[in-house]
């Protein structure tokens, strides 16, 4: 199952906090050894959602009339 935007948030927030499991949007559980380990995860959950997307973003804009 391809990572999700709130896969990789999750991926932060447990190497942040300190945790060593997770469980993703698709009920994959998965329990890391070290914070490398989670950072290769980031990475590479970044580099599928952004390969999904073709690298690009979308944002708003505003501007003061």
């Amino acid at each position: 199952m391809p990572y999700t935007q709130q896969d990789i948030d999750k991926l932060k927030r447990i190497r942040v906090s300190g945790a060593r499991s997770v469980t993703f949007s698709d009920g994959r559980q998965v329990v890391y050894n070290t914070p490398a380990e989670i950072d290769g995860a980031i990475a590479a959950a970044e580099a599928e959602v952004s390969q999904a997307t073709d690298g690009r973003s979308t944002f708003a804009s505003y501007s003061r009339d």
